[in-house]
C-alpha cells in the first residue's frame, strides 16, 4: 500500500499550535517560517513516498542478513540511504557550522514522522546518528568534532548508541565493558554490547559507535561510567579511513518487528582492544549518554505517531474497499463497504483522533525545544525547557502506547485479513511493539515523570501546565458551539483529574513510594491524554474560526469533529484513570509477592 504524508495536518499544527511565526523570530531561525516549512515537508514527502516507503513491506519479508561478520541490508536500502544523505536530510536540524541546515526541531520533527511512516526500519539508522551528533556537539572535544561531525551530519558516516550488555539492561550501573588508558591519550575498549541498532550494515562507509565503558579503576555504579567514540574504521588526521578497528559484529537478532533494521551484538577488543576516544570527562559518560537518550526518546515518540498514521491510512483504504453486510440504518439495500458500519467508523475515528492528538502534542513540544535553545530571553528559555522536559516522557510513553492501540485497531478493521501477513496490516502492529520498550520502557518513562518531573518540585511545574490548560478552558467557555461546550466539559474534568493525581504523587512519593509508583504508568497515560486533548482543544477553536471565514471548510470541519471525538471517547477516560491511581494504589501493593 502506498503512503501519503499528511502534510495539511502537519502544517496546521506547525502554523497554529507550534506557532512557526514565533519560532522564526528567534536568532538563527529567521528563514524558517511557514513557507520554508511547507517547501521542506513537500520535498521530504516526495523522497519518502516515492523511494523509501515502497521498501517497507520488502524489508519485513527480506530483512537484513548476517554472514561471516558482514551485515547486508534489504535490497534497495543502500541506494535509498544514498539518496537520503545526498538530499541533506541527515543534517536537517543540525548546525550549519558542521554542514547541517540548521532548521528548527519544529520542522525537523515533522520530517521525522514522514520518514518513520514511510519505513520505520530504515528510519532507525538516521535516528541513532542524530543522537550521536547531539552528544558530540554537546560534550565532544574540538578534535573529535573536527574528525567526526561533518561526516555524520552529511550522512557519509552513521552513528550508534552502545549501552546495553547481556547482564545490564536498563540498569546501567551493571555495565562491565572496560576501557584502558593508553600513552597517546586514547583508550583500549573491551566488552560485549547487545541490541545495537545498525551496529553493522552496508549503507555507509564508516560507523561511529558511542560506547559506555568503565575506565580501569573507576568507581562502581553509574558514577564510574565513561563515554567513548569507537569508529568501525580508524580515521587519519586528514579524515581518510584506515585499518579496521577491533570491534566486530558477531550476530544480529531475529525480531518480532522492524526486521529490516539490523540489531547487532558487538564484540569489542577480542584482538588486542578496540581504539576509543573519551567524550568529555571520565566518569561522566551517563550524563552525556542521556543527551543522546533524551533526543532518542522524543524521536521514538514520533515513531509511534508515524506508525499509527501508516496503520490508519491502510485501514481507511481497506474499509472503503471491503464490501460486507448491509448498513444497519437501512440507507442502502445491498451490502456496502464496511466504512458505512458504525463500529468501523468508531475504530477509524479512534485511530485518527489518537494520531492527530499525539502529533499536535509532539509539534508543541518541538517548538518548546526550539525556544528553550534559541529564544533570546533567559526566562523564556527556562520556562520552555521545563515544559519540554515534562513533555518528553509523555511524547515517548503515551504516543508509543497509543500506537499499539491504533495498529491493533488497524488489524481489527481488516478482520481476518488483518491476521494474514500478506495484507501488511500486521507488520505495523509488530513494528509498533518495540516502541514501548526501547530507549526506556513505558515504566521507565513513568518513573521519570513521577520522580524528576513531578515529585521533585512538589508538583509545581505540573500544576503550572494545568493552569495554562485552564486558560484554554476559559476560551472554550466563551464559545456557543456544541462542540466547544463538549470539549470544555471533558477538558476540565481531565485537568481536574490530572491535578488530583499530581497532588497524590507529590504527597506519597517519599512517604509511601510503592503507592505513588504503582500508579506511575497510569499517571503518564492520563497526563499524555490530557496534553494531547489540550492541543486538540486549541485545534478545535482555530478550526472553528477558520471555517467561519470559509477557509478550507471541509478540512476544518474534519478537525472539529476529530477533536470532539477525542473529547468524548478518549479524554473522557481521564477521571477513571485518576480513580485507579488515587483509590486503587492499595490493591496494587497489598498482595504479597509470594501470592503470585
Amino acid at each position: 500500500m502506498s503512503y501519503t504524508a499528511p502534510l495539511k495536518d502537519m502544517l496546521f499544527d506547525i502554523e497554529h499550535l507550534a506557532r512557526i511565526d514565533q519560532v522564526s523570530q528567534m536568532p538563527g531561525f529567521e528563514d524558517a517560517g511557514l513557507e520554508t516549512a511547507q517547501a521542506v515537508l513537500e520535498e521530504c514527502a516526495k523522497l519518502n513516498e516515492g523511494v523509501i516507503a515502497p521498501l517497507n513491506f520488502d524489508g519485513d519479508k527480506n530483512p537484513s542478513s548476517f554472514k561471516d561478520g558482514i551485515v547486508t541490508t534489504t535490497p534497495g536500502f543502500k541506494d535509498a540511504f544514498k539518496q537520503y544523505a545526498e538530499g541533506g536530510w541527515q543534517g536537517l536540524q543540525h548546525p550549519v557550522d558542521f554542514g547541517g541546515q540548521g532548521l528548527p526541531k519544529t520542522i525537523g520533527a515533522a520530517c521525522g514522522e514522514i520518514l518513520n511512516s514511510a519505513n520505520m526500519s530504515f528510519a532507525l539508522c538516521p535516528l541513532l546518528t542524530d543522537g550521536a551528533i547531539e552528544a558530540l556537539i554537546t560534550a565532544g572535544s574540538d578534535e573529535l568534532k573536527a574528525v567526526y561531525l561533518e561526516k555524520l551530519v552529511s550522512g557519509q558516516w552513521t552513528g550508534t548508541m552502545n549501552l546495553t550488555e547481556p547482564q545490564a539492561g536498563s540498569d546501567l550501573a551493571a555495565v562491565r565493558s572496560r576501557a584502558e588508558p593508553q600513552p597517546d591519550g586514547s583508550y583500549k575498549v573491551f566488552g560485549t554490547k547487545i541490541f545495537i541498532t545498525y551496529g553493522e550494515h552496508d549503507m555507509a562507509e564508516n560507523i561511529v559507535h558511542l560506547v559506555l565503558a568503565r575506565v580501569t579503576g573507576a568507581p562502581e555504579g553509574v558514577k564510574g561510567i565513561s563515554l567513548f567514540v569507537v569508529p568501525k574504521f580508524m580515521v587519519g588526521k586528514d579524515g581518510a579511513l584506515g585499518a579496521r578497528n577491533d570491534v566486530h559484529c558477531v550476530s544480529i537478532e531475529h525480531k518480532m518487528g522492524i526486521k529490516a533494521s539490523p540489531t547487532a551484538v558487538l564484540q569489542y577488543g577480542d584482538h588486542g582492544g578496540a581504539v576509543g576516544y573519551i567524550v568529555g570527562q571520565e566518569n561522566r559518560g551517563l550524563e552525556y549518554m542521556f543527551i543522546m537518550m533524551n533526543a532518542a526518546r522524543y524521536a521514538v515518540g514520533v515513531q509511534g505517531i508515524a506508525i499509527a498514521e501508516r496503520a490508519y491510512q491502510k485501514a481507511v483504504v481497506y474499509a472503503k474497499d471491503r464490501v460486507q453486510s448491509r448498513p444497519v440504518d437501512g440507507t442502502l439495500s445491498a451490502a456496502a463497504p464496511i466504512i458505512h458500519h458504525p463500529d468501523v467508523k468508531r475504530m477509524l475515528m479512534t485511530m485518527r483522533a489518537f494520531t492527530e492528538g499525539c502529533r499536535a502534542m509532539a509539534a508543541v513540544a518541538a517548538a518548546a525545544y526550539d525556544a528553550a535553545h534559541h529564544h533570546p530571553d533567559a526566562d523564556t528559555r527556562k520556562q520552555n525547557a521545563a515544559f519540554y522536559e515534562f513533555l518528553v516522557p509523555l511524547v515517548k510513553g503515551y504516543s508509543t502506547e497509543m500506537s499499539l492501540e491504533v495498529t491493533s485497531l488497524g488489524v481489527q478493521v481488516h478482520g481476518g485479513m488483518g491476521f494474514i501477513e500478506e495484507t501488511g496490516a500486521a507488520q505495523y502492529y509488530r513494528d509498533a511493539k518495540i516502541l514501548t520498550i526501547y530507549e526506556g520502557t513505558t515504566a521507565i518513562q513513568a518513573n521519570d515523570l513521577v520522580g524528576r518531573k513531578t515529585a521533585r518540585d512538589g508538583g509545581t511545574g505540573a500544576k503550572a501546565i494545568a493552569a495554562q490548560i485552564e486558560k484554554t478552558e476559559a476560551e472554550l467557555a466563551q464559545r456557543d458551539s456544541a462542540n466547544a461546550k463538549a470539549m470544555h466539559k471533558r477538558l476540565r474534568a481531565a485537568r481536574e483529574a490530572f491535578v488530583d493525581v499530581v497532588e497524590f504523587i507529590a504527597a506519597n512519593t517519599r512517604s509511601n513510594p510503592n503507592a505513588a509508583f504503582a500508579g506511575s504508568v497510569p499517571y503518564l497515560m492520563l497526563a499524555g491524554n490530557l496534553m494531547a486533548g489540550w492541543q486538540l482543544a486549541r485545534s478545535l477553536m482555530v478550526a472553528e474560526d477558520l471555517s467561519a471565514k470559509g477557509q478550507d471548510t471541509a478540512f476544518m470541519q474534519a478537525k472539529i469533529i476529530t477533536a470532539r471525538f477525542y473529547a468524548d471517547h478518549i479524554l473522557s477516560r481521564a477521571p477513571g484513570v485518576r480513580d485507579s491511581i488515587v483509590d486503587g494504589a492499595e490493591a496494587v501493593t497489598a498482595l504479597a509477592i509470594e501470592s503470585f
